[in-house]
């Protein structure tokens, strides 16, 4: 399967105010203060980073990942005009047929509520429809997440259900909301 997401088909993706980019381990601050947040934490599939030294675990995985051929990566969410990373977002799939890919995201708390993950979104799907011809891009989020939601509908997303206890998080079962849009030049 061609992974439509490593390193040979990551270019970066500018928005308005932002730079979707590759991580290096130089990210490794910036990451480590929004991921060491319970807050940012509670709703994602991981746990907040206790040290910088997770922090610097996960982004050396990440550099595995953009090497590997059949793996996705993250890209960071950058701001272009200091360069800071303040969050992820990343496919945890894409199906070897470009039928659909699911997204998931990350943002630091400093930055809720500004339109950033809704700016990230919003690129991402456009350039997996126009440059990727992936067909359908879906995004799930616990169902107590109601911004993740809200910014799932700013960017044209259509609910489609609720998944009772469809994942464990953190030893606990969570319902999730299923979100997803079709590429309209299919």
């Amino acid at each position: 399967m061609l992974n439509l997401l490593n390193q040979n088909y990551m270019p970066p993706i500018e928005t308005q105010r932002l730079l979707l980019r590759k991580l290096t381990l130089d990210d490794a601050e910036d990451l480590y203060e929004y991921s060491k947040d319970e807050r940012v934490a509670k709703y994602v599939l991981w746990r907040a980073h206790e040290s910088i030294a997770d922090t610097k675990f996960f982004l050396r995985c990440v550099q595995r990942q953009y090497r590997q051929y059949d793996k996705t990566a993250p890209y960071g969410i950058t701001l272009k005009d200091s360069g800071k990373v303040i969050g992820t977002i990343s496919f945890s799939y894409v199906a070897g047929d470009r039928s659909s890919a699911e997204i998931g995201y990350s943002l630091s708390h400093d930055y809720w509520n500004m339109g950033y993950m809704t700016e990230a979104l919003k690129a991402v799907i456009d350039y997996s429809f126009k440059e990727l011809y992936i067909h359908r891009i879906e995004a799930v989020h616990d169902v107590r997440n109601i911004a993740s939601g809200h910014v799932m509908r700013k960017c044209g997303m259509k609910l489609e259900g609720t998944m009772r206890d469809k994942l464990i998080n953190k030893g606990e079962y969570i319902t999730v909301n299923m979100y997803a849009i079709i590429n309209p030049n299919d």
